[in-house]
């Protein structure tokens, strides 16, 4: 997962400056707020519970069946899936958090927003602005596909710990959907691990009926480094065909506390976030999205517990998506995505330090004000058509498209700085697919294939392949009776590819601080193919108790088989066989390879019970997994993650206005890792509409002030302990005409 690093943890403390600038818009948000909530309360908010119920997409719902108060997260249309399907129909492995859930976690973080999606971990570190997703044990390099707005995510960074992370402020974010494993690699070249979408705010989500334009402002503090946050949000409806929404978000956090009381130096940072989309339907079937997310952020980066290095980071994202059909979405279902996102991350250097000539291995001292840049530009494009049809009394579900993803890395600057261990070069992956859903009473058949080609170029070598993937699902709904029409079994087979990462290919140059060695290119490296077996349950029925709840309930076994998996390895300088180099100096040597395979399994369950007075959830997920050698030599995945169980409960009253609820999660140490140990999180947290136009969140995050580590950091220089005892409280206001 990692390769050798030079003892770095990030953070840093913002200016006393916008520090005050944050108070002070926060202040003025509780001055207005305190106006408001005088104000008598409005009547329960019907559009929040009508925007909760969920119809079937397919016109196929029982029209009898009772209307549930609240629908379950698996209800939700998967902004994913390319023939408009809920989690719960869907033949995989798949979730759905929406924006009722979001604001109930008041996220600061990536990792917050995912809380309780099976399979799924967050992996920040100290830089907690960067974030690295891990499905099933598989991350970084592209394994995971991470998308905002149609767009991919591909900015990658050579460090100990995670290597391709992402900025996205969840302040932004309306809607996440996962898919888990290689099923998903209809949405792009690479994904074996599976696929994770953002889906930002909307205009059209945001406006009331009859509204023609609307603004919010949001303030909200933290407990645990004095963390301040502020969001405005405007959107503006032209005509019933064009509108558009701006969004702004600024945060300021100084260091925070681990469980233990303990600072946890190089955590604070500041963020300047914003949003700006807007959606046109040139006619009633076609709609045209252009969106535009971008981040500034700010930290500092510590070694041995000084600050040695100021970062400054800009992640520009712009999106067209444009989406036409038929009047019957019956031959016609065509989208067409388009994407370019830029990463530019700068280093300069704050004090001497003393390094290593990346060419010479030699000592040397990078100065006070050295500069080190990394820019990676990633542009994409994706278009898909769904024809929808029938022969012989079988539905037709026929998606077929294609898709190019090309990445553009330059990095530079002094020679000792960190930039020269992340490879210039370039890659272009593309693909082609073709899936047929194909419906019978009781059988449900997925079969599809794709092919992938890869190119990947650097200033003295070139590589290239390409593949074939198929897949197969079987799914069955074998009873007819009132309680068990709902249960489904499925079972599937499926492949995925990844080409080797710019990265992985090309490294090269000294190790730059502590102990100098060599890093290897490595030209030859295979693609990995991931060849997934997964067998699931699906069950779905309302009315158990009483006549208005829901009960939702996935659950999987899994078992992927990763050939070539390609990780870090150390070879011997004094190993004639290792391919390392002998010379003065020189004790080892690191370079990416292939392993004849990475075996991984496990057990998946997400279960949602919905009812007028609240909700209930449980979610749970064991992983294990190890990597066997050519000469058939074992070793733990270090990519494991925690085994994970998490409860939750949601209590409404006061006609919905208020929710009150918790989360506990049990966390189990994965195999064969040092760092890592047993932990059970307590959260709890409130939400109260007093007005139609005001609205206060409160929030506990580690109740019980807890201290532990994410095991996934146990590559890093040294353990990072998360936030002990965090207190959130916010406040809303929105204004419309």
């Amino acid at each position: 997962m990692g390769l050798a690093n030079w003892g770095r943890l990030a953070g840093g403390n913002a200016g006393p400056a916008h520090r005050s600038m944050a108070k002070g818009m926060a202040a003025l948000l509780a001055g207005a707020a305190a106006i408001t909530v005088l104000a008598p309360p409005a009547k329960a908010q019907q559009a929040v519970q009508t925007d909760q119920q969920q119809t079937d997409p397919s016109d196929k719902a029982d029209e009898a069946k009772p209307i549930v108060a609240g629908a379950t997260l698996l209800d939700k249309i998967l902004i994913l899936s390319r023939t408009g399907e809920t989690a719960i129909e869907s033949l995989a492995s798949a979730s759905h958090v929406d924006k009722e859930q979001l604001e109930r976690r008041m996220a600061t973080t990536p990792n917050e927003m995912l809380l309780g999606v099976p399979g799924v971990t967050v992996q920040a570190d100290a830089r907690r602005v960067s974030s690295s997703i891990n499905i099933r044990g598989l991350q970084d390099f592209g394994r995971v596909a991470v998308i905002v707005d149609g767009a991919r995510q591909d900015f990658q960074r050579s460090d100990h710990g995670t290597q391709s992370t992402f900025y996205v402020d969840p302040e932004l974010i309306k809607s996440v959907d996962v898919i888990r494993g290689p099923v998903a690699n209809t949405y792009g070249s690479g994904a074996i691990g599976g696929v994770v979408l953002f889906d930002t705010k909307d205009a059209d989500d945001f406006l009331r009926d009859g509204e023609t334009w609307a603004a919010s402002a949001t303030g909200r503090y933290e407990s645990n480094g004095k963390g301040w946050t502020t969001s405005a949000t405007g959107a503006y409806r032209f005509n019933e065909n064009w509108d558009a929404l701006g969004n702004i978000v600024y945060r300021d956090y100084s260091d925070y506390k681990d469980g233990g009381g303990d600072t946890v130096e190089g955590t604070g940072f500041d963020v300047l976030s914003g949003l700006l989309k807007t959606t046109i339907r040139p006619t009633d079937n076609s709609e045209l999205q252009l969106g535009w997310v971008g981040s500034s952020d700010g930290w500092n980066e510590i070694s041995g517990g000084t600050t040695v290095n100021d970062v400054d980071l800009k992640a520009n994202t712009f999106t067209a998506r444009y989406n036409i059909t038929d009047e019957d979405k019956s031959w016609l279902d065509l989208h067409i995505n388009a994407s370019y996102n830029k990463t530019n991350l700068d280093l300069t250097s704050l004090i001497p330090q003393n390094r290593f000539d990346p060419v010479t291995g030699l000592p040397v001292v990078l100065p006070a004000g050295s500069a080190s840049t990394f820019d990676v530009g990633t542009s994409g494009i994706d278009i898909w058509n769904t024809s929808r049809f029938e022969t012989g009394g079988i539905a037709h579900e026929l998606t077929y498209g294609s898709d190019w993803v090309g990445d553009d890395v330059e990095t530079g600057g002094t020679a000792g700085g960190d930039s020269f261990y992340t490879p210039s070069g370039k890659r272009d992956v593309s693909g082609a697919y073709v899936q047929d859903k194909l419906t019978w009473d009781w059988l449900e058949v997925v079969t599809g294939l794709r092919y992938d080609s890869y190119s990947l170029k650097g200033s003295s070598s070139e590589t290239s392949g390409d593949r074939l993937s198929p897949r197969i699902t079987i799914g069955v709904s074998p009873f007819e009776s009132a309680r068990l029409s709902g249960l489904q079994f499925y079972g599937t087979y499926t492949e995925g590819y990844r080409s080797p990462s710019i990265t992985e290919t090309l490294i090269s140059d000294n190790h730059p601080a502590g102990v100098s060695f060599p890093f290897l290119p490595n030209p030859n490296l295979k693609p990995e193919t991931g060849k997934t077996v997964e067998f699931g349950v699906n069950y779905s029925t309302n009315g158990i108790i009483q006549v208005d709840d829901a009960l939702r309930l996935k659950a999987a076994y899994f078992n992927n088989n990763v050939d070539n998996y390609i990780d870090g390895v150390t070879l011997s300088a004094y190993d004639p066989t290792s391919g390392c180099p002998f010379g003065p100096g020189i004790p080892i040597c690191f370079q990416y390879q292939n392993f004849a395979k990475a075996k991984i399994r496990g057990f998946e369950m997400e279960g949602v019970y919905d009812a007028q007075w609240g909700y209930a959830g449980l979610s749970a997920s064991i992983i294990d997994g190890h990597t066997i050698s050519y000469d058939g030599e074992r070793a733990d995945l270090v990519t494991v993650p925690s085994s994970q169980v998490t409860a939750q409960l949601g209590l409404r009253s006061i006609e919905d206005r208020l929710i009150v609820g918790g989360e506990v999660q049990y966390n189990g140490k994965p195999k064969g890792n040092a760092v890592a140990k047993d932990y059970t999180l307590v959260n709890a947290f409130a939400s109260y509409q007093a007005t139609d136009n005001f609205k206060v969140d409160f929030r506990a995050d580690n109740l019980f002030d807890v201290k532990y580590a994410n095991p996934l950091n146990a590559s890093t220089t040294s353990v990072v302990y998360e936030p002990g005892i965090t207190l959130k409280l916010a406040a809303t206001m929105r204004f419309g005409g």
